[in-house]
């Protein structure tokens, strides 16, 4: 066995029914260029909620590349960056794209987690960082070449070369912000998995005790955190409604969450606390 074969096995690549991925992003198959990597990104960005309903449920199944294809594909939800990086790396994968998987500190400048998965992806010979499972963060590529500046769905972000890392800032106010800081050192499996563990389940983790969703468009954030309906706009504007828990629901079908009754009505459980 090739090592090239040993590292799709690795990933459970052929796992993925890429034209059912596709269908479910609405993009068709393209030749792979930055062009189609960016309408690709954007594409998936759109289409998949960032989420962590199953994590405050206590019934996330894990992250194994066919688990997250029933969950993100099949059934239509979304998931947090484990599940949307895994998914689109194999997509990527599976349309010819070479892929590094990659991990990031998230606010590296308040000593952030380094558990965030995401990803470089090389087209037309140039890597660029492919955040699709940001929450309401990256709706492009960048390519990594330092001082790179992209517009993000209306918020300028930018990359900056620090020795052997990079930083992901995005511009508020006149300032740049440190979002992530990453490394271009490729991840393995089983690192994602002892991230995933703590992510989901340690207290301490963002994700275990409170809802987070995030949709990214065009000149729009929407976010329902903990119990509050947040949409914000690149010029500043940002507006904080409370969602009690007669409002649950519709407000997680307007980010295109859709439940089961029986995940519902747990939800609303906990909900009230």
């Amino acid at each position: 066995m090739t090592l090239a074969a040993e590292k799709v096995d690795e990933w459970t690549v052929d796992t993925l029914d890429l034209d059912a991925y596709l269908g479910r992003i609405g993009q068709d198959r393209a030749k792979p260029s930055a062009a189609a990597l960016r309408e690709l990104a954007k594409a998936h960005v759109l289409a998949v909620p960032f989420e962590n309903v199953d994590v405050v449920l206590e019934q996330h199944k894990g992250i194994a590349l066919d688990d997250v294809i029933g969950k993100l594909v099949r059934r239509h939800r979304g998931g947090y960056c484990y599940e949307h990086g895994s998914l689109f790396a194999a997509a990527a994968e599976k349309l010819g794209y070479p892929v590094r998987r990659l991990v990031a500190r998230v606010q590296p400048q308040k000593n952030g987690p380094y558990t965030h998965m995401t990803l470089a992806i090389e087209a037309d010979g140039v890597q660029h960082l492919v955040d699709v499972g940001f929450g309401a963060g990256m709706l492009v590529p960048m390519p990594l070449v330092d001082g790179a500046v992209v517009d993000q769905a209306g918020w300028p972000h930018r990359l900056v070369a620090d020795g052997d890392w990079w930083r992901l800032q995005k511009k508020e106010d006149s300032d740049w912000t440190d979002l992530h800081a990453f490394t271009l050192t490729p991840m393995h499996r089983i690192d994602y998995e002892v991230y995933h563990h703590y992510t989901s389940t340690h207290p301490r983790s963002p994700f275990t005790g409170q809802l987070v969703v995030m949709r990214l468009e065009e000149g729009l954030s929407r976010k329902l955190v903990g119990t509050e309906f947040i949409v914000e706009r690149p010029d500043g504007t940002k507006e904080t409604t409370p969602v009690p828990p007669e409002r649950l629901d519709a407000t997680l079908r307007e980010l295109d969450v859709v439940l089961t009754e029986e995940e519902l009505a747990k939800l609303l459980t906990i909900y009230r606390g």
